[in-house]
């Protein structure tokens, strides 16, 4: 039997950094088709992904998206990725990609490395439909 987030795309996130959960709030608001479930790096299937890749279990420094059974992506790329699958107008940042990925990532680890002086106190908080899209195991 498929678990209901094998058909998804999961971003994982740093689920202590209130700048990543802005993120995850924008994308729960913009993702129409249903195509993604999140799960923070510090859950237990966070950490069962990190681990079974052999990254970094310890520091959440980077965004990752996983499409099971095909590929996962870090960093810019992930990002790059979230943004052509919500489509629309959110597509055009597929250009970005035309940018080698070790100076798009340079762009995303400073964001990353100042991302908790960026980030608004406020707590968010998914309602009842959001909540079903996070995987807690």
């Amino acid at each position: 039997m498929k678990e209901k987030w094998e058909d998804k795309h999961i971003v994982f996130f740093d689920g202590d950094c209130g700048f990543c959960n802005f993120w995850v709030q924008w994308i729960l608001e913009r993702d129409k088709n249903d195509r993604f479930m999140f799960a923070s790096l510090q859950s237990g299937f966070g950490q069962k992904f990190l681990s079974e890749r052999g990254l970094e279990t310890k520091v959440f420094n980077t965004l990752y998206l996983w499409k099971p059974g095909e590929y996962y992506f870090t960093k810019s790329r992930a990002v790059l990725q979230i943004a052509n699958i919500l489509g629309g107008v959110y597509r055009l940042s597929a250009a970005g990609k035309v940018l080698p990925a070790f100076l798009s990532d340079q762009v995303y680890d400073f964001i990353s490395r100042n991302r908790m002086k960026m980030a608004n106190q406020k707590c968010f908080l998914p309602d009842r439909e959001q909540k079903k899209k996070f995987i807690e195991i």
